[in-house]
């Protein structure tokens, strides 16, 4: 399988944001999105303003540092939001129910390393990189699977 990578900057929080809730448009049950980055990048703000996009009824979206999993009803589909960070063991990961979201759910997984050999093979990488100013970021994109082709491309141009 052939690899494809393209990054992009963002300039603010707020450009984060709209880049979360124009991916969020895209996204169907199925897709896998592994957001990756140090503590501070903006996982987590992408995560949160993505979710909120989605969701009828706006709701509080914490981070699911201490619950690991929270899982939103969208108007997409079933949402489910992790945070691997405190997790040691893919046998932890296997007892969330992950494996299987991963093929009938959207997934939002912070810390992906922590997947190792359960990592999905479909899935689309975010790394989240900090810049200067502060505030800006830069987005790089990895994927496998061609089902991202078209996602990313309509992602770019929003």
């Amino acid at each position: 399988m052939a690899c494809h990578t393209c990054s992009f900057t963002v300039g603010s929080a707020e450009q984060t944001a709209q880049r979360a809730v124009a991916l969020g448009a895209l996204l169907r049950p199925g897709d896998t999105i592994l957001l990756d980055g140090v503590v501070g990048a903006g996982k987590t703000h992408f995560a949160r303003h993505l979710i909120q996009s989605l969701l009828d009824v706006a709701e509080d979206v914490p981070s699911p540092t201490f619950t690991l999993v929270q899982t939103y009803d969208t108007r997409s589909g079933s949402l489910w939001h992790a945070d691997l960070y405190r997790l040691s063991s893919v046998f932890e990961i296997e007892e969330l129910g992950l494996t299987e979201a991963f093929e009938t759910e959207i997934c939002l997984i912070e810390w992906p390393d922590r997947l190792a050999q359960l990592t999905p093979n479909d899935a689309l990488t975010i790394r989240f990189a900090q810049g200067a100013p502060e505030n800006s970021r830069t987005l790089t994109l990895d994927w496998t699977d061609p089902k991202w082709e078209a996602v990313v491309l309509s992602w770019k141009a929003s």
